[in-house]
């Protein structure tokens, strides 16, 4: 089961001090935004946006450490725009989440990433599966969230997601899934079990007494 370490970056100090403690552990982390429309918190860059954004999308520098690790960022925005899907590209992403919820279409989105990144498609705990089926042909992986209340950090895992993931691993056979917020090395144990195959998880790593035991903890799960 991959981990992958998240970020819900007040600035870009942030980003760049959580990346150097993963160095070496993660391959991939992944990055929220939330803009505080879609969801009340508001995180880099719509928090304050720097220079070092302004940069980063003029491909004038990288993320931090974008040579050692991949980005995966969960764009937690409402009503994404192809300008911001094209924002994230020159940022350097692998991976971007879309929020089912965060648009009545998000099709055009889509079509603009498709062929040059993974494309998520993410479900809060009370969107039915239904929402998948649109997107099928054009999504590479289905993120729950395991968490009510999207866009903030420690909250408790809710386990009606372990039903999901049985349901859209027998709907959806080809599509990997993971599990977003709430993810504790216990809970990621019932996750896999359930048939998750990626697990993202904030403070129960960063906020771990020792965070390459926490993250090699969760890899032996």
């Amino acid at each position: 089961m991959e981990i992958i370490p998240a970020i819900l970056p007040r600035d870009f100090k942030e980003i760049e001090e959580k990346t150097i403690l993963i160095k070496g552990l993660a391959e991939i982390v992944q990055v929220d935004i939330c803009d505080g429309k879609f969801v009340p918190n508001t995180t880099w860059p719509y928090k304050k946006r720097d220079q070092n954004f302004e940069s980063i999308v003029q491909e004038d520098r990288g993320m931090p450490l974008w040579e050692d690790m991949d980005y995966e960022f969960d764009l937690m925005i409402k009503d994404p725009s192809v300008d911001d899907a094209r924002q994230w590209l020159s940022a350097g992403a692998v991976r971007i989440v879309l929020h089912a919820e965060s648009s009545n279409d998000l099709a055009p989105v889509m079509a603009v990433l498709d062929g040059l990144v993974e494309i998520g498609l993410s479900l809060n705990i009370q969107t039915s599966l239904d929402a998948i089926e649109k997107y099928k042909d054009k999504i590479s992986f289905i993120q729950f969230m395991g968490i009510t209340k999207v866009g903030f950090q420690g909250q408790a895992f809710d386990p009606r997601v372990l039903e999901k993931i049985k349901e859209a691993k027998e709907k959806y056979p080809e599509l990997p899934v993971q599990v977003d917020g709430g993810v504790s090395l216990g809970i990621a144990a019932q996750l896999k079990e359930a048939g998750a195959d990626r697990v993202v998880a904030g403070s129960a790593i960063f906020e771990s007494e020792n965070i390459v035991d926490t993250y090699r903890k969760f890899q032996r799960i």
